[in-house]
Protein backbone atom coordinates (compact mmCIF):
# COMPACT_ATOMS: atom_id res chain seq x y z
CA UNK A 1 0.00 0.00 0.00
CA UNK A 2 1.48 3.33 -1.03
CA UNK A 3 1.60 6.31 1.26
CA UNK A 4 -0.23 9.47 0.36
CA UNK A 5 2.08 12.38 -0.17
CA UNK A 6 1.76 15.07 2.42
CA UNK A 7 0.86 18.24 0.58
CA UNK A 8 2.96 21.21 1.54
CA UNK A 9 1.03 24.29 2.56
CA UNK A 10 1.69 26.99 0.05
CA UNK A 11 2.49 30.38 1.49
CA UNK A 12 3.26 33.36 -0.65
CA UNK A 13 4.17 36.89 0.34
CA UNK A 14 3.79 39.65 -2.24
CA UNK A 15 5.22 43.14 -2.31
CA UNK A 16 2.04 45.14 -2.83
CA UNK A 17 3.88 48.43 -3.30
CA UNK A 18 6.15 47.15 -6.07
CA UNK A 19 3.89 47.80 -9.05
CA UNK A 20 2.47 51.00 -7.54
CA UNK A 21 5.85 52.67 -7.08
CA UNK A 22 7.95 51.03 -9.83
CA UNK A 23 7.96 50.00 -13.48
CA UNK A 24 9.28 46.43 -13.38
CA UNK A 25 11.33 45.69 -16.51
CA UNK A 26 12.72 42.20 -15.83
CA UNK A 27 12.22 39.52 -13.19
CA UNK A 28 14.38 36.71 -11.86
CA UNK A 29 13.92 33.85 -9.42
CA UNK A 30 16.59 33.75 -6.72
CA UNK A 31 17.33 31.40 -3.88
CA UNK A 32 17.84 32.91 -0.45
CA UNK A 33 20.23 31.88 2.35
CA UNK A 34 18.29 31.53 5.62
CA UNK A 35 18.69 30.12 9.13
CA UNK A 36 16.47 27.28 10.36
CA UNK A 37 14.28 29.47 12.53
CA UNK A 38 13.77 31.90 9.66
CA UNK A 39 12.37 29.13 7.48
CA UNK A 40 9.93 28.13 10.23
CA UNK A 41 8.91 31.74 10.64
CA UNK A 42 8.30 32.12 6.89
CA UNK A 43 6.13 28.98 6.94
CA UNK A 44 4.00 30.76 9.54
CA UNK A 45 3.68 33.71 7.14
CA UNK A 46 5.42 36.33 9.30
CA UNK A 47 7.35 38.02 6.47
CA UNK A 48 7.26 41.56 5.11
CA UNK A 49 9.21 42.44 1.96
CA UNK A 50 7.57 45.78 1.12
CA UNK A 51 10.48 47.87 2.38
CA UNK A 52 13.14 45.51 1.03
CA UNK A 53 15.68 46.15 -1.70
CA UNK A 54 18.63 44.29 -3.19
CA UNK A 55 22.13 45.67 -3.49
CA UNK A 56 25.06 43.95 -5.21
CA UNK A 57 28.15 44.20 -3.00
CA UNK A 58 31.39 42.83 -4.45
CA UNK A 59 29.50 40.61 -6.88
CA UNK A 60 27.18 39.19 -4.21
CA UNK A 61 23.47 40.13 -4.26
CA UNK A 62 22.19 40.88 -0.76
CA UNK A 63 18.59 41.50 0.34
CA UNK A 64 18.25 44.37 2.82
CA UNK A 65 15.32 45.51 5.02
CA UNK A 66 13.17 42.41 4.55
CA UNK A 67 11.49 41.65 7.88
CA UNK A 68 11.30 38.00 8.93
CA UNK A 69 9.84 37.90 12.43
CA UNK A 70 11.44 35.82 15.16
CA UNK A 71 10.07 32.27 15.35
CA UNK A 72 7.47 32.14 18.13
CA UNK A 73 8.60 28.76 19.49
CA UNK A 74 12.32 29.37 19.07
CA UNK A 75 14.94 29.91 21.75
CA UNK A 76 15.83 33.24 23.30
CA UNK A 77 18.83 33.64 20.99
CA UNK A 78 16.85 34.10 17.77
CA UNK A 79 17.89 35.92 14.61
CA UNK A 80 17.83 39.65 13.88
CA UNK A 81 14.58 40.25 11.91
CA UNK A 82 16.17 42.81 9.57
CA UNK A 83 19.55 41.19 8.96
CA UNK A 84 20.94 41.26 5.39
CA UNK A 85 20.37 37.97 3.57
CA UNK A 86 22.42 36.65 0.69
CA UNK A 87 20.70 35.75 -2.56
CA UNK A 88 21.73 32.89 -4.81
CA UNK A 89 21.97 33.82 -8.49
CA UNK A 90 23.99 32.83 -11.52
CA UNK A 91 27.16 34.93 -12.04
CA UNK A 92 26.07 35.91 -15.54
CA UNK A 93 22.76 37.22 -14.22
CA UNK A 94 24.51 39.11 -11.42
CA UNK A 95 26.89 40.82 -13.85
CA UNK A 96 24.07 41.72 -16.24
CA UNK A 97 21.93 43.30 -13.51
CA UNK A 98 24.92 45.02 -11.90
CA UNK A 99 25.66 46.75 -15.22
CA UNK A 100 22.00 47.77 -15.55
CA UNK A 101 22.09 49.36 -12.08
CA UNK A 102 25.37 51.16 -12.73
CA UNK A 103 24.01 52.65 -15.96
CA UNK A 104 21.63 54.56 -13.70
CA UNK A 105 17.98 54.96 -12.85
CA UNK A 106 17.28 51.36 -11.88
CA UNK A 107 17.07 49.34 -8.69
CA UNK A 108 16.41 45.74 -7.70
CA UNK A 109 13.33 45.11 -5.56
CA UNK A 110 11.76 41.93 -4.15
CA UNK A 111 8.40 41.16 -5.75
CA UNK A 112 7.31 38.01 -3.95
CA UNK A 113 8.59 35.22 -1.71
CA UNK A 114 7.24 31.72 -2.15
CA UNK A 115 7.91 28.00 -1.78
CA UNK A 116 8.98 25.91 -4.75
CA UNK A 117 9.59 22.18 -4.21
CA UNK A 118 10.23 22.75 -0.51
CA UNK A 119 12.70 25.59 -1.05
CA UNK A 120 12.07 29.27 -0.45
CA UNK A 121 12.47 31.41 -3.53
CA UNK A 122 12.46 35.16 -3.96
CA UNK A 123 11.27 36.76 -7.17
CA UNK A 124 13.21 39.97 -7.74
CA UNK A 125 12.66 42.63 -10.34
CA UNK A 126 14.85 45.15 -12.10
CA UNK A 127 12.78 48.31 -11.78
CA UNK A 128 12.61 52.02 -12.51
CA UNK A 129 10.85 54.35 -10.07
CA UNK A 130 7.58 55.95 -11.10
CA UNK A 131 7.30 59.70 -11.07
CA UNK A 132 4.33 61.41 -9.41
CA UNK A 133 2.59 62.05 -12.74
CA UNK A 134 2.88 58.34 -13.63
CA UNK A 135 1.15 57.43 -10.37
CA UNK A 136 -1.63 59.97 -11.03
CA UNK A 137 -2.11 58.51 -14.50
CA UNK A 138 -2.46 55.00 -13.06
CA UNK A 139 -5.04 56.26 -10.55
CA UNK A 140 -7.06 57.90 -13.35
CA UNK A 141 -7.04 54.65 -15.35
CA UNK A 142 -8.24 52.69 -12.32
CA UNK A 143 -11.08 55.17 -11.74
CA UNK A 144 -12.13 54.97 -15.40
CA UNK A 145 -12.17 51.17 -15.30
CA UNK A 146 -14.25 51.21 -12.11
CA UNK A 147 -16.77 53.64 -13.60
CA UNK A 148 -17.21 51.61 -16.78
CA UNK A 149 -17.73 48.45 -14.74
CA UNK A 150 -20.39 50.22 -12.66
CA UNK A 151 -22.26 51.48 -15.71
CA UNK A 152 -22.18 48.06 -17.38
CA UNK A 153 -23.39 46.42 -14.18
CA UNK A 154 -26.33 48.85 -13.78
CA UNK A 155 -27.43 48.56 -17.42
CA UNK A 156 -27.65 44.76 -17.33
Amino acid sequence: MSRKKKQERFKEVRNSRAHKDFFVDETLEAGIVLDGNEVKSIRQGTVQIGEGFVRIDKGIPILYHAHIAAYAFGSQASHNPYRPRRLLLNKREIRKWEQAIQSGGRTIIPLRMYFKKGLIKLEIGLARTKKQYDKREDMKKAVDIRETQRTVKHHL
